[in-house]
């Protein structure tokens, strides 16, 4: 008999978490994954005294990660069903879930209590292709602190995210040396960020850019992709990077800089019934 428990503090999931990230077939993404898992509550599933799976739901109670043991999989669809459900009273709520196509035991158990779904979003991998020698080199610079403000009011403008989010959010990647901008007679014109892994899928790094919207449909995502990935490149590590399935804009550009997508992020939804 499985119970389940809040946790309280996520080390006590490191082994889990290496456990979920290693059963995964390819890299998962990482603004899923310890950008908005972190936020989220979780939760543990105990057989007796043994802590042998997890999950964790967000603010607006979809699921975002779930995770048993091998030798305790007998107990996940039932498990699974029972908090897609809503019959978890410590649980709670649950919507649905967010699932990538790379995690085939939790894409299965959300296909098997789903009333619909749709893609959230394209992952991708680079594949060094001829046509990136096509693309011109561009320099961008490491972001520094006094620079916050401007990164924060430029993806304010060009993505409408909230600013209180971004600030925190650059700061760290400021902090890290994460974040570079591209300039064009003083004008900040593109921001990317090239996001490395303190654990877990640490021989990869992980892409983001943003491109004003003066400068789209010119060529310059490519060009940001390029330099993101030669900078990923230089340090041994695999780039990997998504986008959103509605932006096709941002998709062209990905694969015309060498990237190539072979997973998904899907989101189910579960009956309210």
């Amino acid at each position: 008999m499985i119970k389940i428990k809040t946790i309280e503090s996520l080390s006590e999931l490191t082994a889990l978490k290496e456990a979920y990230f290693n059963s995964a077939i390819a890299p998962l993404d990482g603004m899923w994954h310890f950008g908005f898992v972190p936020m989220a509550k979780h939760f543990g599933f105990y057989v007796k005294q043994s802590l042998v799976g997890f999950c964790c739901v967000n603010d607006e109670s979809y699921l975002l990660q779930f995770y048993i043991e091998p030798n305790y999989h007998k107990f996940s669809q039932e498990l699974f069903t029972l908090i897609a459900q809503q019959n978890s009273s410590i649980i709670g709520e649950v919507k649905g879930a967010f699932v990538s196509t790379a995690e085939p035991s939790y894409l299965a158990l959300s296909l098997d209590n789903s009333v619909n779904f749709k893609v959230n979003a394209l992952m991708y991998q680079h594949a060094p292709k001829l046509i990136e020698d096509q693309i011109e080199s561009i320099d961008m610079k490491l972001a520094c602190a006094e620079q916050l403000s401007e990164f924060v009011s430029f993806s304010v403008t060009n993505i409408g995210a909230p600013e209180q989010w971004l600030t925190q959010y650059y700061g760290n990647l400021i902090a890290r040396k994460e974040l570079f901008g591209y300039w064009f007679k003083g004008q900040l014109l593109a921001v990317g960020e090239c996001r490395l892994f303190d654990q877990y899928q640490t021989e990869y790094a992980d892409l983001g850019m943003i491109v004003a919207k003066s400068a789209r449909g010119q060529g310059l995502a490519q060009k940001v992709l390029k330099y993101l990935t030669k900078h990923a490149d230089n340090q041994g590590l695999k780039a990997i990077c998504s986008t959103e399935s509605s932006n096709i804009a941002a998709q062209k550009s990905i694969i015309h800089a060498g990237f190539t997508s072979t997973h998904r992020i899907v989101q189910f939804e579960f009956s309210q019934e």
